[in-house]
């Protein structure tokens, strides 16, 4: 029985990292079909602000679609919309991180990692207000170093909040 648990959590941890993969590679081939989702309003920002966010390490520019959604729609409330959005994308670095802490002794990781010793949460903060590549690093750390989930969430939440908050607001103020 305890082999069938050991088994067990060893596959969930790499389907979780794979599904990250996976979720990744189709977002970014076609990241051009999803564009079009800004026509349907606040339900299309936020399924763009998830899409967006849930590549792992490639880019898909989140932050123009707050800052066109701002200069359409109302700023506060595009703010809120997108940042929910992008922090449930965030969630597959997360995932991705679960799959093993032997992934966040990698060079590339131990700078995050050693900030996130020091500062705890407030790494994860920072890290989700400003905009910056770094993010999927930290939430691939969260995951690895088992991070209540709860928390990630409400930390990232408040940090692309004030991020998209001020994003949409200058896209508001320039359109």
């Amino acid at each position: 029985m305890i082999q069938f648990g050991k088994i067990v959590k060893k596959y969930t941890k790499l389907l979780g990292l794979f599904l990250a993969l996976v979720i990744s590679v189709v977002i970014f081939v076609f990241r051009d079909k999803f564009t079009n989702l800004q026509g349907y309003g606040y339900a299309g920002l936020f399924l763009l602000s998830i899409l967006g966010n849930a590549t792992i390490v490639l880019p898909v520019p989140v932050v123009l679609t707050a800052f066109l959604g701002g200069g359409i729609f109302n700023p506060f409330w595009v703010g809120v919309v997108v940042s929910l959005g992008a922090t449930i994308g965030e969630l597959t670095g997360y995932l991705a991180g679960m799959s093993g802490r032997d992934v966040i002794e990698k060079e590339k990781f131990k700078k995050i990692k050693g900030w996130m010793d020091k500062y705890g949460l407030w790494t994860i903060f920072v890290l989700a207000a400003i905009p910056n590549p770094a993010f999927d690093l930290a939430g691939i750390v969260a995951g690895a170093t088992k991070i209540s989930i709860h928390k990630y969430f409400l930390v990232v939440w408040l940090g692309k909040l004030l991020k998209f908050l001020l994003i949409s607001y200058a896209g508001y103020g320039i359109l």
